[in-house]
């Protein structure tokens, strides 16, 4: 157990590496290992390439040769993340490669809520006799892939609040200008987590006062889809928001067009169930999460709806007096650490 254990670490370790590049595909690891030794490993592709499996697969082939490679295989256990899937996709079925390879023994994390898998991947490896154990680090497996089990079980992305506040509790000054709470280390961070999502999210105000880009500068990897929510389309055409580097989805309540780079999505009883109405319409567009940086009518409106699974809040060592008071989630956090200066609390609702 406690080499299972150590090996499906590993696992979650690879599956980590290709963060915010599979989506709307699971992130997932594979190890291969042969009387102790790893002779194989690998993790999910960019979205439309191949699975862990394949990967660790064609892994061992390059280290042995194929012959050696298929011998090894029959005695060897393959570790894997999230259960091979059992359905043809834009790929075969991984459940089907590892049969084909008469591994000796399949180590699986956790199970895949989707309808096509969900225990049939199982079931197709102890059908054609291979030794089959589930639930190895299973929470750990699950959490890696908390976006996507949130886009299966409840048909929307996975919702993280994101903001900085001062030690007094302000967000944003009461003048409409822009104020840099958090610092250099924290914005930084910020960059990688865009990174790592399909999507971010401001409300008009956001995109007036601050004429935010909201791209990835400071982190390696690509910059997420923009969603604007601007219900009078108050925010000019050479707004940054509107440059050419990514797409921006702009829901309103008039407009319907998409061209280029941009989509306008006009939403009927806009100030009706906005929030869920917003999610519902990315879950359609196959985005699996979404960072929403504010401002604090957005915030807000995500956490009276109770449509929220993950916050991140920076508090900096500043003290206002006056301003804008920060959202409020109504329990305690999660964890806590240092940045810089700042202290970040993640909650996780």
């Amino acid at each position: 157990m406690m080499n299972d254990e150590h090996f499906m670490k590993r696992c979650l370790d690879l599956a980590a590496l290709n963060a915010g590049k599979v989506s709307p595909n699971p992130m997932v690891g594979a190890v291969i290992v042969h009387e102790g030794l790893v002779i194989g490993e690998g993790f999910t592709s960019d979205y439309g390439g191949p699975h862990a499996e394949v990967n660790a697969v064609q892994d061992a082939v390059r280290r042995l040769g194929e012959s050696e490679a298929r011998r090894l295989f029959t005695e060897s256990t393959i570790y894997v993340s999230l259960e091979p899937c059992a359905h043809q996709s834009k790929t075969p079925p991984c459940a089907d490669l590892l049969v084909e390879m008469h591994f000796l023994r399949v180590v699986v994390g956790c199970l895949d809520p989707y309808s096509k898998v969900n225990g049939l991947g199982v079931q197709k490896l102890k059908d054609a006799g291979i030794d089959c154990t589930v639930g190895i680090l299973e929470k750990e497996c699950q959490f890696i892939n908390r976006r996507f089990f949130t886009r299966i079980r409840e048909n929307r992305p996975y919702i993280i609040l994101k903001w900085a506040e001062t030690e007094d509790g302000f967000f944003a000054p009461l003048e409409k200008e822009q104020r840099w709470i958090s610092n250099k280390l924290s914005k930084q961070l910020v960059h990688k987590w865009r990174s790592e999502e399909d999507a971010i999210l401001v409300g008009t105000r956001t995109a007036l006062v601050d004429n935010p880009s909201l791209t990835n500068r400071l982190w390696m990897g690509k910059s997420p889809k923009r969603v604007l929510i601007d219900r009078d389309l108050k925010v000019k055409d050479d707004a940054a928001i509107f440059s050419d580097d990514v797409e921006t989805i702009v829901f309103n309540a008039s407009k319907a067009e998409w061209s280029s780079n941009r989509k306008y999505i006009a939403l009927e009883n806009f100030d009706l169930y906005l929030p869920q109405n917003i999610a519902y319409q990315l879950y359609l567009m196959d985005v699996q999460s979404i960072l929403i940086e504010g401002g604090a009518q957005v915030l807000n409106s995500f956490i009276e709806a109770g449509l929220w699974d993950e916050a991140r809040v920076f508090i900096a060592p500043q003290r206002w007096g006056t301003g804008i008071s920060a959202p409020l989630l109504g329990q305690r956090f999660y964890t806590t650490q240092k940045v810089g200066k700042d202290i970040l609390k993640t909650f996780f609702r």
